[in-house]
């Protein structure tokens, strides 16, 4: 067994976390954790734009990286009596398993999230620079030295592309493993939902019995995936409707997405005076500094005044639409590129300022719109007491419902923002289906120039 795993219930060197959590830390783990690319997730946000609306959300990627490393500690321990676990998954794999873990967050960038969904150019997603940080800072040498695996089989459970590896034994651990980490039930969601429902302040991400969902994990061998147990079907339909919750209210929160989409404007606006790929090695107030300054002078400074400024100036919602009561509009908008978001907005910038008469500069108005990337898949199968496989969706109304209407289209309006000053004057010359109307028209007039 792993010495991480077996310190878990010893008194030894320990980090604490919240809640009260006390995470062991082996002198292994103490030399990737004091090297500078983990050092950098201590001064990077793990929630970003959400703190302007929840005060506390204030917590680092380094801390949500200790928390997954040491629910992988947890999972081991679970699969330690395990014989099927045991004879697929070998010591080697199983240490990648909690590298992984610790460094799994290791190519994230200060607002990395929002700024990934705007698919620019070249920059690509996180996972990508993962190969090139371990490569070129020392953490191979660590993985090298200090473990039983080699960078190789860690970077094979993190990087998005799946690897085929030449042996069958490590493919069906490698799936496996990588379902641990990233799939409907992870090690990744299991602390994030209770973190940041921790330091938010809201109740709805900790609604779920984590330790029964841990005890209840099993190895679905028609699929060399994570699956759980009968008895933790409870658990893992509360976990889903906890994610359900936090993304309604927390994640897609409104205020928090119109300072979303101020930054997603403001990063767009200054693309030709930034060289994005050479500020992803900085931390949030390194990143921020450049940002204001590349700012000043031009379009997007209230933009990055108004969110990183002495005072907050946040742009207000005048319009939502949902699946339901907004579906031609969510059907038009929903998922299309952030280029396409930008040109419609500024559409109806100028139709909203021809027909009001009300001074409008494109900029003024922000379109916010669930984007191209789905969210990871929320359906996890259950191995019932009889033997029988079926997925938590066959089992669970509330899994059910969630499933069959897509999970994103549930939680993720498309929203008009305008700047604060704006709002009641727009509002006492125009109506909800005014800019139904107005919106749907620009989207149309969009197309027909794209086509």
């Amino acid at each position: 067994m792993l010495p991480e795993v077996v310190a878990l219930h010893r008194i030894g060197s320990l980090v604490r976390i919240p809640p009260a959590q006390d995470v062991p830390v082996s002198d292994r783990v103490r030399r990737i954790l004091d090297l500078a690319p983990m050092r950098r997730l201590a001064s990077i946000s793990q929630l970003g734009m959400v703190s302007l609306v929840y005060p506390g959300a204030t917590h680092s990627r380094l801390e949500h990286s200790l928390g997954v490393y040491h629910n992988a500690l947890r999972v081991l321990a679970r699969f330690s009596s395990d014989t099927e676990f045991t004879q697929r998954i070998s010591p080697a794999m199983a240490e990648a398993f909690v590298v992984a873990a610790l460094i799994h967050d290791v190519g994230h960038w200060p607002y990395c999230h929002p700024i990934e969904d705007m698919e620019i150019g070249e920059l690509g997603e996180h996972e990508s620079r993962i190969r090139q940080i371990i490569n070129n800072t020392g953490l191979a040498d660590c993985i090298e030295q200090d473990w039983q695996c080699d960078s190789s089989q860690v970077l094979s459970l993190l990087e998005s592309e799946l690897p085929d590896p030449s042996q069958a034994t490590e493919k069906e651990a490698c799936h496996f493993l990588r379902s641990c980490i990233s799939g409907p039930v992870d090690i990744d969601k299991l602390d994030y939902l209770q973190r940041d429902s921790l330091h938010a302040g809201v109740p709805y991400g900790r609604n779920f019995d984590a330790g029964r969902l841990i005890s209840s994990l099993c190895f679905n061998a028609a699929t060399s995936r994570l699956a759980i147990m009968d008895k933790g079907r409870t658990a893992a339909e509360m976990m889903v409707f906890s994610r359900y919750v936090m993304f309604s209210e927390v994640y897609w929160h409104h205020a928090v997405r119109s300072a979303t989409a101020m930054l997603q404007r403001c990063v767009f606006l200054l693309q030709n005076r930034i060289d994005l790929p050479s500020t992803l090695g900085l931390d949030d107030a390194a990143w921020v500094a450049m940002l204001r300054r590349a700012a000043e002078g031009s379009v997007a400074e209230p933009l990055a005044e108004g969110l990183f400024g002495a005072r907050r100036r946040l742009y207000k919602r005048i319009a939502e639409f949902n699946v339901v009561d907004g579906s031609e509009v969510h059907q038009s908008v929903a998922r299309k590129p952030y280029w396409w978001l930008v040109a419609c907005s500024e559409k109806l910038a100028e139709r909203i300022s021809s027909r009001t008469g009300i001074p409008i500069h494109p900029a003024d108005i922000l379109l916010d719109a669930p984007p191209v990337k789905l969210e990871v898949d929320i359906d996890v199968d259950v191995l019932g007491r009889d033997g029988t496989i079926r997925t938590l969706g066959d089992v669970s109304p509330v899994a059910s419902a969630l499933a069959s209407r897509q999970f994103d289209n549930q939680v993720k309006q498309v929203r008009v923002f305008v700047r604060d000053d704006l709002r009641l004057p727009l509002r006492q010359v125009l109506g909800p289906r005014d800019w139904t109307d107005e919106l749907l028209a620009s989207a149309a007039l969009l197309e027909q120039d794209v086509v």
